[in-house]
C-alpha cells in the first residue's frame, strides 16, 4: 500500500491500523533504557500478572475483568476499523484487494451485513478476489452467509465465477506445467466450494475445465490429478441427479486407476468407490450399491482425510439400511456422526449429512418419533449456514417432510408435513429446471400428504379438488422417474403403488388394482418376495380389497403375507403391523368370523403395550457422544462380519 496515497487523510486510518499492530511508545522508551532495581521488580510484578491471565493458573476477579476489558477494546477498535473501511468503500476499494486474506474478507462481511450486495457482488465476482477469499478457512460458515444472499438477491455469483474460471483454463492451455498445477489447485478450491454450497452445474463445470487440464498432460503426476478430479466430478454429478455422466465419469477413473497400476503405483480407491455406492443406491440398484460399498470400505486407512472417512462410512450404512443389515447400518452412521462432530464441530454442513442418513436409518428401524428429531436437527444446521433459497436446504426440508407425515399419519396432523413439502418444492422450483429429477421426490410427498388431508376432508368440492392436486403431482413424479430411470426401477414402482393408493380415495378401484399389481410385481423381481417395499404394497392391495372390492379370501392373504414380512424385518412392535391388524379385525367383522375379531383386538392391544415401551424416552443422539471404537475398528468389524456372512449380493 503506498504511502502517499493516505496522506493527510483521516478516513483510511483504519486501513494503517489492520495492516499493522499499533506499538505504545513507553514501552518502545524503555526497552532502551538499562534495567533498574525498582524496574525489575515492577517486570517481576508483571510476570507474575501475566502468569494469572487465562490459561496459565488462576486469576483474581479484578485480574479477570482487567483482560476481559482488554480483549473488549481490542475487539472494538478492530470493528471500528473495519466499519470505517466499509464506510469509504469508493475510495478504498482497490487498496482493501491488498490486505491479508482474513481481514479482507472481514470487510466484505461487513459489506454483507450493511446490505450492500451489489457491491459485496462485484467483488466476489473477480476471480482473484473470491480466490483469495477462500483462503480464509476460519471465515466459511460466514463465507456460505455472503454468498447464498448474492444468489438470493440475483446476483449469479456462482456462473459468473465458473465462467471465468473455465475462460481462464482455456487461455493457458498451452502454458508450462507448473502453471496448470496452479490452475487446478484453484479449480479444485473453487469447485470444492461450489459443491458445498450445493450449486452443482458450476462447480461441475469448474472441475470440467480442472479434467481438461489434468488431459494435456499423459505422465503420472497429471494421472493422479485425473483421478480426484474424477472423483469430484462424479460427486457433483450424483448431487445433480446426472446419474448416466456419472456412469462415464466413473469408467474414465477406472482407466486412469489402470494406467496408475500399470506402472506400479496405487490411488487409493476409497472416495472413488463411496460416489460410485452413491451413484447406484440413487437408481436404487441396491444389491451393486452393497457391494461397491464393501469395496470402498476396505480402502479406508488412518491417512484419509476425515471428509472421507465419513462420507464413506455414511453411504456404506445407507447401502447396508436397504440391504436390511441394521445392526452394520447402525455400528457405521453412529460411527460416522461421531466422527463428523468431533472433527468439524456440531454447526457444520457435514455433521448436518450424517444426521439425514441417521434420520434415514432411524425412519426405517421404525424409531420414526426419533427420525423427526434427527431431521429437525439437520434441518437447523443447513438453514444457519446456508439460509435461503439453497438445495441442501431444500433436501432437509423434504426429508423432513415425509418423516412428519408418517409420524402423524395415525393423527391426520399434517400441517407441519405439508409445510415442509412446499417449502422444498418452491426451493427447487426457484433453482432448478421444472424438470428436475429432485422434483420427484418432493412432490410425491406433497400428494401424499394431500391425499390424507382430502380424505378427512368433509368438504366434498375441496376433497376432489386436493384428490386431483395429489393426482397431478403424482403423474408429474412418475413421469420425471421413468425419464431417469426407466420402467423397471424401484422408485418407478414406488410411484405406481402411490398412484394405487390415490385411485382407491378417489374410488377408481380397477385403476388402483392395475396400480397395485404393476408395483408388487416390479418390486418382487428388484428386491425379492421378502422385502419391506413389497410388503407395503401387498398391505395397500389388500386394503383396497378388503374394504372396495369385497374380496376378503384375497384380502387375507395379502394381510397374512404383509404381517409375516413385517414381523421378520423389524419384530414384534413394528408401526405397520397396525394396519394390518386393523385391516384384519375389519374383515373378519365383515364376514362373520367374530373369534378372529376377538383374536386379533387382542393382539392389537398387545401391540399398543409393546409401542409403549419402544422408544419412549430414548435419544438418538445419546449414543453417539462417545465412540467406544476407533475408526479402524468399526471398519474391521464391519469386514470381518461381511466374511463370517459371505456375500448377500
Amino acid at each position: 500500500m503506498a504511502a502517499h496515497t493516505f496522506a493527510g487523510s483521516d478516513d483510511v486510518k483504519p486501513l494503517c491500523f489492520l495492516m499493522k499492530p499499533h506499538r505504545c511508545s513507553r514501552a518502545n522508551c524503555a526497552a532502551s533504557r538499562p534495567p533498574c532495581p525498582s524496574h525489575t521488580a515492577k517486570k517481576a510484578t508483571e510476570e507474575r500478572r501475566r502468569q494469572q491471565r487465562p490459561g496459565a493458573g488462576d486469576r483474581s476477579n479484578s485480574n479477570a475483568v482487567v483482560w476481559e476489558l482488554e480483549v473488549y477494546m481490542r475487539e472494538t477498535l478492530y470493528n471500528t476499523a473495519i466499519s470505517a473501511v466499509v464506510d469509504n468503500y469508493i475510495r478504498s476499494r482497490r487498496d482493501i484487494r491488498s490486505l491479508p486474506e482474513n481481514i479482507q474478507f472481514d470487510v466484505y462481511y461487513k459489506l454483507y451485513q450493511q446490505g450492500r450486495l451489489c457491491q459485496l457482488g462485484s467483488e466476489f465476482c473477480e476471480l482473484e478476489v473470491f480466490g483469495k477469499v477462500l483462503r480464509a478457512l476460519d471465515k466459511r460458515h460466514l463465507l456460505h452467509h455472503c454468498f447464498q444472499a448474492l444468489m438470493d438477491h440475483g446476483v449469479k455469483v456462482a456462473s459468473v465465477l465458473a465462467y471465468s474460471f473455465s475462460r481462464r483454463c482455456s487461455y493457458i492451455a498451452e502454458s508450462d506445467a507448473a502453471v496448470k498445477e496452479k490452475a487446478i489447485q484453484v479449480g479444485f478450491v473453487l469447485g470444492g466450494f461450489l459443491s458445498d454450497a450445493g450449486w452443482y452445474s458450476d462447480a461441475e463445470k469448474v472441475f470440467l475445465s480442472c479434467l481438461q487440464l489434468c488431459t494435456l498432460h499423459d505422465e503420472m503426476p497429471h494421472w493422479f490429478r485425473a483421478v480426484e478430479c474424477c472423483v469430484r466430478l462424479l460427486h457433483v454429478r450424483n448431487g445433480n441427479c446426472k446419474y448416466h455422466l456419472g456412469e462415464e465419469t466413473f469408467k474414465l477413473a477406472q482407466t486412469y486407476m489402470d494406467k496408475l497400476s500399470k506402472h506400479g503405483q496405487q490411488a487409493n480407491k476409497a472416495a472413488l468407490y463411496g460416489e460410485l455406492c452413491a451413484l447406484l443406491f440413487a437408481k436404487s440398484h441396491y444389491d451393486e450399491a452393497y457391494k461397491w460399498c464393501i469395496e470402498a470400505m476396505k480402502e479406508i486407512t488412518t491417512s484419509l482425510p476425515v471428509k472421507v472417512v465419513v462420507d464413506v462410512l455414511r453411504q456404506a450404512s445407507k447401502a447396508c439400511v436397504v440391504k436390511r443389515e441394521f445392526k452394520k447400518a447402525e455400528q457405521l452412521i453412529k460411527h460416522a456422526v461421531y466422527l463428523a462432530r468431533d472433527h468439524f464441530g456440531s454447526k457444520h454442513p457435514k455433521y448436518s449429512d450424517t444426521l439425514l442418513d441417521y434420520g434415514f436409518y432411524l425412519l426405517n428401524v421404525d424409531n420414526i418419533c426419533q427420525s423427526v428429531a434427527i431431521y429437525q436437527a439437520a434441518l437447523d444446521i443447513r438453514q444457519s449456514v446456508f439460509g435461503g433459497k439453497n438445495i441442501h436446504v431444500a433436501t432437509a426440508h423434504e426429508d423432513l417432510a415425509y418423516s412428519s407425515y408418517v409420524h402423524q399419519y395415525s393423527s391426520g396432523k399434517f400441517d407441519n408435513a405439508l409445510f415442509h413439502a412446499e417449502r422444498a418444492i418452491g426451493i427447487i422450483t426457484h433453482i432448478l429446471p421444472e424438470d428436475h429429477l429432485l422434483l420427484a421426490s418432493s412432490k410425491r410427498v406433497k400428494a401424499l400428504i394431500l391425499e390424507e388431508i382430502a380424505i378427512d376432508c368433509h368438504n366434498k368440492e375441496t376433497e376432489q379438488r386436493l384428490l386431483q392436486e395429489a393426482h397431478d403431482l403424482h403423474l408429474s413424479s412418475l413421469q420425471l422417474a421413468k425419464k431417469a430411470f426407466g420402467e423397471f426401477n424401484v422408485q418407478t414402482a414406488k410411484h405406481y403403488g402411490n398412484l394405487g393408493r390415490l385411485y382407491q380415495s378417489m374410488r377408481k378401484f380397477k385403476e388402483a388394482e392395475e396400480m397395485h399389481i404393476k408395483a408388487i410385481q416390479i418390486k418382487e423381481q428388484l428386491l425379492g418376495q421378502e422385502d419391506y417395499e413389497v410388503a407395503l404394497s401387498v398391505g395397500h392391495l389388500a386394503s383396497l380389497y378388503n374394504y372396495d372390492m369385497n374380496q376378503y379370501e384375497n384380502a387375507e392373504k395379502l394381510y397374512l403375507r404383509s404381517i409375516a414380512i413385517g414381523k421378520k424385518l423389524f419384530g414384534e412392535g413394528y408401526s405397520g403391523l397396525e394396519y394390518d391388524y386393523r385391516g384384519l379385525i375389519k374383515l373378519y367383522n365383515s364376514i362373520g368370523n367374530y373369534e378372529k375379531v376377538f383374536e386379533y383386538h387382542n393382539v392389537l392391544s398387545n401391540w399398543n403395550r409393546l409401542r409403549d415401551r419402544q422408544y419412549s424416552v430414548t435419544d438418538a443422539l445419546e449414543d453417539v457422544n462417545t465412540s467406544p471404537q476407533s475408526t479402524e475398528e468399526v471398519v474391521q468389524s464391519f469386514l470381518t462380519a461381511q466374511n463370517v456372512e459371505g456375500p448377500s449380493c
